[in-house]
């Protein structure tokens, strides 16, 4: 590991030994197919347009690398969110992610899902398997989760009390089917439902969090909310503070490691300055996910 490496590591242990907890656990970073995540990145690097920014990828390592990097941070638990773009990707997907899970155990096994024929199938199958989590892209898979073929889906998954993280909110750039209204009918069906809210709903975070007061099982990550890079386009409202703190057993650290434009560090420094208080930073760096995921 070289020296800024070496840096970044020392920044965030010192992170998580100020507050005196055992390690980090992170529910929203990425692990996929080489040649999936290789695509991921490429279409980083031209500033698609679900981006349309520039958006350089931070840790661009091998897979043992990057998860020799996460473990060295003291991340105890993480995820391989994956998701597919069209119809007949997501079996592929949750089977390459339980070999994943059996071969590396401090990643909490993660499956996907698609609206298609035989969605209710793998789903299950893949809970079988010991699906810890879900992941659902509403904004790479154009899908509106209302979909009558996601219906069994959502119930299993609220029956089972699986945890979904889901890409909803508008940013970086809104989708046919983003926003708080699909996903507030969704809810309205299935109140059970254990639904983590990517990114905190950027940019709709007043309509996500509100969200979150309505429905008990609901919870938000912070995958690159309040951090500098997105303060510059989509800044969090100051006046929402305070729903921000009472919600604070409901959110849930998330990063996004690997496909992050700045150090992992950043987004930890990013949710300390929000000066909430050593005890929310606990709760949300490990205490939330830990209960959530009982790991």
């Amino acid at each position: 590991m070289g020296d800024e490496l070496g840096d970044e590591r020392d920044d965030v242990v010192r992170f998580h030994e100020r507050l005196g907890l055992p390690g980090l656990i992170d529910v929203h970073t990425h692990f996929m197919p080489e040649r999936v995540l290789r695509k991921v990145w490429a279409y980083f690097d031209s500033a698609g347009p679900l981006t349309g920014m520039e958006w350089p990828i931070a840790y661009r390592q091998d897979e043992d690398e990057r998860l020799a990097l996460l473990r060295s941070f003291g991340v105890l638990r993480f995820t391989s969110m994956l998701y597919p773009h069209k119809a007949g990707m997501a079996a592929w997907l949750n089977g390459w992610a339980a070999g994943f899970a059996d071969r590396v155990p401090d990643c909490l096994h993660t499956a996907t899902f698609f609206p298609e024929e035989g969605v209710r199938t793998y789903v299950t199958e893949a809970v079988e398997a010991g699906a810890r989590v879900f992941k659902s892209h509403l904004q790479v898979g154009a899908y509106d989760p209302n979909d009558p073929l996601l219906e069994p889906v959502w119930g299993l998954l609220a029956e089972a009390g699986i945890p979904v993280v889901m890409h909803c909110g508008s940013g970086p750039a809104p989708g046919r089917h983003t926003g708080p209204e699909p996903v507030g009918r969704l809810l309205s069906r299935h109140p059970r439902l254990p639904l983590i809210v990517a990114h905190m709903g950027m940019p709709e975070y007043a309509e996500f969090l509100a969200l979150a007061e309505a429905y008990p099982q609901v919870r938000l990550d912070t995958t690159m909310a309040f951090t500098d890079f997105t303060e510059g386009f989509t800044p969090f409202p100051v006046a929402e503070r305070g729903r921000l703190e009472a919600l604070g057993d409901r959110i849930l650290l998330g990063t996004d490691f690997p496909n992050i434009p700045y150090p992992y560090a950043h987004q930890l420094h990013a949710l300390e300055r929000l000066e909430l208080g050593d005890d929310w930073l606990r709760a949300v760096c490990h205490d939330n996910a830990k209960a959530l995921f009982a790991c």
